[in-house]
């Protein structure tokens, strides 16, 4: 019998990864398009519509797209509480998230945010027996690290606005746990449906305090594609997370730091400080070097693996 090839035996494993890794690239890019437009449109449109409306458009445009191939079936879910707690999650970070971009700067406000990769690991290791090497630690604490240069606790720009990105991490390391336990149990559509209806419910109690009848059309289109860039980015994040664990697609949600300083660019001329670039940069230098790290502990086991 022909003996497999290293390559032929690594291949198998990293494929699956592969796609996961593509498609929370795209998510990413998704998300820093919406926190953009989020601050943008959050000068004008209060909290209350923008959230509410951002739900009930993933709910309309999943159960049109959805029902229609999958019927009844897209309802069905084998964790309904967790659907719930999903949904209800998700709710808070979309709080935090606007509240911060209120205050900060998009950029700044995703760095900060970007210490979730860490919460994640801890409490993957806490709650699912995750393993995480060494090295993995050092390099999630540097982006840590980088976090703090960008708030700096004690300086001139630190007031209690700079906490509120807290609020958001706590709550989106609970939500990217629970969507990878989701993720291996329910399909993709069935969740993203679920999460959408749970917002949409929750904000519906809360919009009629926050109601506005004169904005103009314009606003409202923004908040379409807002809705779009939020609902396409978060079936993306289910998808990814079906192809690939969370240890290996966590550094890779680092590179939404890139596209919001991207973002704060084109829509408000914003450009880091030299204290903040530094602490940018460590934070995306920490996932690249995680990213790679663990790439390499995949294929050494791969090839040190008979049975690969």
């Amino acid at each position: 019998m022909r003996e497999a090839s290293p390559r032929q035996g690594i291949l198998p494993v990293l494929r699956p990864n592969v796609k996961g890794i593509s498609l929370i690239i795209v998510a990413v890019v998704c998300f820093a398009a919406f926190d953009s437009l989020t601050k943008w449109v959050g000068t004008t449109v209060p909290l209350e519509m923008v959230i509410w409306f951002r739900y009930l458009f993933q709910t309309t445009l999943t159960a049109g797209v959805l029902l229609p191939i999958r019927g009844r079936a897209v309802f069905m879910t084998r964790r309904p509480y967790l659907q719930v707690i999903r949904g209800m999650l998700l709710v808070l970070v979309s709080v935090f998230a606007f509240l911060s971009l209120k205050y900060l700067p998009v950029a700044e406000f995703t760095a900060i945010a970007m210490i979730t990769p860490l919460v994640i690991t801890l409490l993957a290791t806490i709650l699912i027996g995750e393993e995480v090497s060494v090295q993995r630690w050092m390099l999630l604490l540097g982006g840590f690290i980088g976090a703090l240069m960008v708030v700096r606790p004690g300086g001139q720009q630190f007031g209690w606005p700079m906490l509120l990105p807290l609020g958001f991490v706590i709550a989106n390391a609970t939500f990217q746990l629970v969507t990878s336990q989701l993720a291996k149990v329910d399909h993709a559509g069935t969740t993203h449906l679920y999460t959408g209806a749970v917002g949409a419910l929750v904000m519906s109690l809360a919009v009629p305090f926050g109601w506005q009848t004169n904005i103009p059309w314009q606003w409202w289109l923004v908040l379409v594609v807002m809705g779009s860039c939020s609902s396409l980015g978060h079936f993306l994040l289910i998808k990814a997370y079906s192809h690939a664990p969370v240890a290996v697609l966590t550094p890779y949600l680092y590179g939404q730091i890139g596209f919001a300083m991207l973002g704060g660019w084109l829509l408000f001329s914003h450009v880091p400080d030299l204290w903040a670039l530094v602490g940018i940069s460590i934070v995306a230098c920490s996932g690249v070097l995680g990213t790679c790290t663990s790439a390499r502990m995949k294929l050494s086991a791969a090839v040190g693996d008979p049975a690969g």
